[in-house]
């Protein structure tokens, strides 16, 4: 029997055993996985996302606005 992973399968539940990742908010589990942009930015104002070989910015502006740049 194959089994077919959703992004259901990677998200964490509340039945989990396992803690949340820090700046993980747990929640309904048919809903998008969610992190705060404090876990995201780790307290910088810009990081960087590979995305099928590219390197995406991920920058917080001056207003507090997220802005995606490749």
């Amino acid at each position: 029997m194959t089994t077919t992973r959703t992004s259901y399968d990677l998200s964490y539940r509340d039945h989990c055993n396992e803690p949340a990742p820090r700046g993980f908010l747990r929640g309904d589990p048919r809903q998008l996985r969610t992190l705060t942009s404090q876990a995201l930015f780790l307290g910088e104002h810009e990081i960087g996302i590979e995305h099928q070989g590219s390197l995406y910015r991920l920058k917080i502006t001056r207003q507090g606005k997220l802005i995606l740049n490749k």
